[in-house]
């Protein structure tokens, strides 16, 4: 697999952040990627800035050139279904790290810093999972937003990202499929607040629930809960 690292717009330029970390030495890897001009690139985004309850979610992806990118797109732009095939042919096929950040920890630090949070824990999924194709790389990342997690590797931050450049589509997808499941599992936990249905975000439903029951054990409590409309 040959990693294609072009900006969009033919842009190169990336900024490095923290450089002090190293990457993990490790040799073995079940997925190797190779090189191409001036090496990988590596797509961040989050899923779950919004909600009242439950995690934020982050992924870090690095895709093969032969990527069939046609299957991507923001997640937020895809049906469920859609979402669910693409999150299985990534996985299948690129080298990633998926993270969380808890509700407890996002009233701790507030949901910006949980974000980023998350985002530098799944590059720190990704180099735990597959250290073989990271090891020795030439590796920039590009974040989608305004603002870069703290990585060990340069990092460009970049405002629709996830539509624009195909690793942080790749990212937004596999970060929106596992909070929806993780979200699901919750349900089981607390049926009374229907979080398989609106994933902790404020609907109707979820206001009237929490009105009902009062907050659930997940809630950010440093959200505020708007009144019922």
């Amino acid at each position: 697999m040959a990693l294609n690292t072009a900006l969009p717009g033919g842009s190169s330029s990336f900024s490095s952040n923290d450089t002090s970390s190293n990457l993990h030495h490790v040799t073995s890897s079940k997925k190797s990627p190779f090189r191409r001009g001036r090496g990988l690139l590596a797509g961040f985004d989050e899923a779950g800035r919004g909600p009242l309850a439950g995690p934020v979610y982050a992924a870090a992806v690095i895709l093969p050139s032969d990527f069939p990118i046609q299957v991507l797109d923001d997640s937020k732009k895809l049906t469920e279904k859609m979402r669910n095939e693409a999150a299985s042919f990534i996985q299948e096929q690129a080298v990633y790290g998926i993270a969380s950040v808890e509700a407890s920890e996002i009233d701790k630090i507030n949901i910006l810093q949980a974000s980023l949070l998350a985002m530098t824990r799944a590059w720190e999924s990704l180099v735990a999972a597959f250290p073989g194709s990271v090891q020795n790389q030439d590796i920039c990342a590009v974040s989608d937003g305004l603002y870069c997690p703290s990585l060990p590797i340069p990092c460009k931050a970049l405002v629709k990202a996830d539509s624009l450049v195909p690793e942080v589509m790749a990212a937004s997808i596999l970060a929106k499929t596992a909070r929806d499941k993780m979200m699901k599992r919750f349900s089981w936990f607390y049926p009374e607040y229907g979080y398989e249905k609106h994933k902790g975000y404020p609907t109707k439903a979820h206001l009237e629930a929490i009105a009902c029951h009062g907050p659930s054990p997940i809630q950010r409590r440093s959200f505020k809960v708007k009144s019922i409309p």
